[in-house]
């Protein structure tokens, strides 16, 4: 693997994606073991939420349809999501709680992992290196 010097030193990252239905978003992302640090409101309505699975973080928020309710959303994204716990564990964990499985889990050369697919599609791919 190449490295490459860089002047940023990032602590964290936390990418803010949009959602038709951030609240069965949510769901999902519960289902894949992300817990919810933050919820984000308006007038009793869930607008967002901050999720968080160890030093990972995932801003979901819903779709405010300012550029039109049919704009496709997950295509050329994936999330990829690195972890020290048993593969097969969290994606029978993953079935169980309802999250659509796609693939795996299997081994790669690199690891072994599984993809799910969240309610908008977009991938989500959960490894363990090797």
């Amino acid at each position: 693997m190449t490295t490459t010097q860089t002047t940023l030193n990032a602590v964290g990252l936390a990418p803010i994606l949009t959602w038709n239905n951030v609240e069965k978003s949510m769901r999902c992302y519960e289902g894949l073991g992300f817990g919810i640090e933050e919820r984000f409101e308006q007038d009793g309505k869930v607008m967002g939420a901050m999720l968080r699975a160890g030093d990972a973080r995932l801003n979901l928020t819903q779709d405010d349809w300012g550029k039109g309710r049919d704009r496709v959303k997950g295509v050329g994204f994936r999330i990829f999501i690195v972890t020290g716990q048993d593969i097969d564990d969290v994606a029978a964990k993953a079935k169980t709680a309802g999250v659509p499985i796609e693939s795996g889990p299997k081994d790669q050369p690199w690891g072994r992992s599984f993809t799910a697919n969240d309610p908008d599609g977009f991938k989500v791919t959960i490894a363990r290196e090797r």
